[in-house]
């Protein structure tokens, strides 16, 4: 064996000699969908841009607001938007509109004031509305306010229509609330919610499942997800009673993740609970629990 020949053999014998094994890759435990945060529920004592640090310090990359802002002035904004930009935080939805599409006699109301809050969503890039039917309406049968849902939705979808913001839609997210945390409030069951989503028939109205709600006020969790999955916009994650973190209740978390990754949910999934103990731990560990949940 020549000199070069040799030396070539050497060097490749080492190499194999000291080659670290291959280390197989750790599954990831991130989340199938995109999760966000709904800001009213965490960091209230904390001025604004200080509570989107303490949620992008718990992995968080989007926030839910309910019209936080609506009293803020030109500065204000300016500030909001230079630290959701810095922490890479978009704003996903928001609320805070005082009146509902239930109640025929505040229509023109309901429409101006959504027309209006389409400025501040697009100063602040934020794409959705969370919308409520209001209270139930004396001298209105059920099916009467039923139908001033659907005829308002209707009115504001073509409001909306074709409008974008960030690149995307703008939607309209119907929600329903609960008989215990308001016995009043006219949408308390999803079925129904889901009914006048299906009847508007808009691709920018969709449905707001809110699981803390619906627990109370119907349960059957999964098989709604099964049915209406292709008119869900968006998810809010808490848990019954109290409305804690994911784990604290009755609620089983694990089984509605699996099922959302199994239905190949894209859009959001937002904590909506009121954490025990420390925020920022609570948030991270509800987090970290959708992608263990769904890859167990």
């Amino acid at each position: 064996m020549d000199r070069r020949r040799f030396t070539q053999t050497l060097v490749t014998a080492v190499l194999a000699a000291n080659r670290i094994p291959a280390i197989a890759a750790e599954p990831s435990n991130d989340p199938p969908f995109p999760l966000s945060v709904m800001l009213w529920t965490v960091f209230n004592d904390l001025p604004f841009e200080q509570r989107l640090e303490k949620i992008a310090e718990a992995g968080y990359r989007n926030v839910e607001l309910v019209g936080e802002y609506a009293k803020w002035s030109a500065a204000e904004f300016e500030s909001a938007n230079a630290a959701r930009k810095r922490l890479g935080i978009r704003f996903d939805a928001t609320a805070g509109l005082k009146h509902g599409v239930g109640d025929p006699a505040g229509r023109d109301a309901f429409l101006a004031e959504l027309e209006k809050a389409h400025i501040p969503m697009k100063t602040l890039d934020c794409p959705a509305m969370i919308v409520l039917s209001g209270n139930v309406v004396d001298g209105l049968s059920r099916p009467q306010q039923h139908q001033s849902c659907i005829d308002g939705l209707k009115r504001a979808a073509a409001l909306v229509e074709g409008k974008q913001i960030a690149g995307e839609p703008v939607r309209l997210l119907l929600e329903c609330i609960d008989p215990e945390e308001n016995p009043h409030y006219f949408l308390q069951s999803a079925a129904e919610a889901i009914e006048i989503v299906r009847a508007v028939n808009h691709p920018q109205v969709q449905f707001l499942y809110d699981m803390f709600h619906e627990q109370i006020a119907e349960g059957n969790l999964i098989e709604k997800l099964e049915k209406n999955i292709d008119v869900i916009g968006l998810i809010h994650v808490a848990d019954v009673p109290g409305r804690h973190q994911p784990g604290t209740g009755e609620i089983n978390y694990d089984n509605v993740y699996r099922k959302l990754a199994e239905l190949k949910y894209q859009r959001i999934a937002a904590m909506e609970f009121r954490p025990t103990g420390d925020a920022v731990a609570a948030l991270r560990k509800a987090r970290e629990g959708v992608g263990l949940a769904v890859r167990s």
